[in-house]
């Protein structure tokens, strides 16, 4: 058994899933997500923004611990390209409920969206479709 390479594949699972990681460095509480993957064109996020793409499916983490939305959204993401579908959208909410009021989910949602080569660009709700509590994902077609 490849005790070394189990011991690293758990602590890098427990670093994905602490409140402490490198993504969380660039997202302030009271900053607008958006995230281009290098070589996607900025007319994407643009498009994206304004509504060009339909939203064709959903998934709600409100209430949720960080584990369980990580796997929820795992599992949201990979049915979405199973079927096919471009454009979807996550809520996290704004983290008002939570300890000291801070959004946990809002910046974890977003560091695992960056980590999917899968997403080509994500970015914040229109207020219409949950404003700072939700992000529109866009998925390679």
């Amino acid at each position: 058994i490849p005790a070394q390479r189990l011991r690293d594949n758990r602590q890098t699972l427990e670093e994905s899933l602490s409140l402490q990681d490198p993504w969380d460095a660039g997202i302030e509480t009271g900053e607008e997500l958006s995230y281009l993957r290098n070589g996607v064109g900025a007319q994407v996020l643009r498009k994206l923004r304004r509504g060009h793409w339909v939203i064709q499916d959903e998934l709600d983490l409100h209430g949720l611990t960080v584990k369980e939305a990580h796997a929820l959204l795992v599992s949201f993401l990979n049915r979405c390209i199973r079927r096919g579908l471009r454009c979807a959208r996550i809520v996290h909410g704004k983290g008002l409920r939570s300890k000291n009021r801070e959004p946990v989910l809002k910046r974890k949602v977003a560091g695992w969206l960056m980590r999917r080569e899968e997403i080509l660009a994500y970015c914040q709700a229109r207020q219409a479709d949950g404003g700072g509590g939700a992000v529109i994902v866009l998925l390679k077609g």
